[in-house]
């Protein structure tokens, strides 16, 4: 939609400069591989429905009704599986608007909000839509993280575990460390795919004051179409969150989002089953790639991030995508040769395998 200058005279003059966020494409035609999202390949708890269908059979008299509010269920669900107390919950409408919070309640600050040149791409968008000044910290050569760069004045620290779109994740001992750097800051571990393989900083919640911890069901439970988000921290925490959220929605999640995340935390051997699936065809796809002569960096989450020096990353996009597999392509400085890649199921992988090997073979 193309919308003129004049027309623009009704907006907010904050919101003619923003520039949001652009999610990964949902394409609607047929037979595509979409691996651009980082969506899981399998499908949620079979419980997941049966909870859903339970809602269902209450009618439009359930309906009709505003869900609860603090959707206690859920929240007693999460701690249980985190086993943490309940008051060191806090749940939002997908993860993303968990940060929304976290971005208003702790970094509108005088000091800049730190984090790193290459990470999830919403924190600029939410650091300009809610005012937050920021100190952008460059990743290393190898795309990791440098400690050392976080012991300086901010008003805030946030750091994606593992890191997105490198897939590559921090230890608990960098952690800490970063903690320990910051007593007075409150410093966010955003762990959208920490069940792949990294090290969670939920267990250091009750030794840090000034940690938080988020996570979301839409990677590991497969629930990105139902949208529940959460985070973990010590009360005092929680009770900044609970009251941003409530001066701007008091009911974020709806009946059958709670019921269907609550039946997910409840089953642990399908979550655990199903990570362990998504892992082990992570490594074999690694493998498979590394033999057609890409570079892969070191993955703890449910997608890859790779280059192959003798094509340029675009252009393979492009041709993958001519073939009906989509992947995700940053055009931005540092990462413009490498392209992210969800992790399928087997057959799907190997799809993606075996059409970079045609490609390949032509060039």
């Amino acid at each position: 939609m193309n919308i003129t200058a004049e027309q623009m005279r009704f907006w907010s003059p904050e919101v003619r400069e923003l520039e949001p966020y652009i999610p990964g494409e949902q394409p609607k035609i047929q037979n595509i591989l979409k691996l651009n999202t980082n969506e899981n390949p399998y499908p949620p708890s079979p419980k997941v429905v049966e909870a859903i269908q339970k809602v269902l059979v209450n009618g439009a008299d359930a309906l009709r009704l505003y869900p609860d509010p603090d959707a206690s269920e859920l929240k007693q669900a999460i701690a249980q599986q985190q086993k943490v107390p309940v008051e060191n919950v806090f749940v939002g409408n997908g993860s993303d608007e968990v940060l929304a919070h976290i971005f208003k309640a702790f970094f509108v600050q005088d000091l800049p909000l730190l984090y790193a040149d290459i990470t999830y791409s919403f924190y600029p968008v939410y650091s300009q839509f809610f005012g937050v000044k920021t100190k952008v910290l460059p990743l290393n050569d190898n795309f990791e993280i440098v400690i050392a760069d976080y012991k300086q004045p901010n008003g805030g620290i946030i750091i994606t575990n593992p890191n997105a779109p490198t897939s590559i994740a921090l230890g608990l001992a960098e952690i800490q460390e970063v903690l320990q750097s910051n007593p007075n800051s409150v410093v966010v571990i955003d762990e959208a795919y920490v069940d792949f393989g990294a090290e969670s900083a939920v267990s250091l919640v009750e030794k840090y004051e000034n940690l938080v911890v988020c996570q979301t069901t839409s990677k590991s439970r497969s629930l990105a179409g139902l949208r529940v988000g959460y985070a973990i921290a010590q009360p005092h925490l929680i009770a900044a969150l609970e009251a941003v959220k409530n001066s701007f929605n008091s009911y974020p999640i709806d009946r059958f989002a709670i019921a269907a995340a609550v039946a997910s935390f409840e089953d642990q051997a399908y979550f655990e089953a199903q990570n362990a699936k998504v892992i082990a065809s992570r490594e074999k796809l690694v493998n498979e790639l590394s033999d057609l002569g890409f570079k892969v960096l070191p993955s703890s989450a449910n997608f890859i991030f790779a280059t192959l020096a003798s094509k340029d990353a675009g252009e393979l996009a492009n041709e993958l995508r001519e073939q009906g597999v989509i992947v995700r392509y940053f055009n931005k400085p540092r990462i413009n040769q490498y392209l992210r890649i969800t992790i399928g199921t087997e057959v799907q992988n190997q799809r993606l395998v075996e059409t970079l090997k045609v490609i390949l073979a032509k060039s």
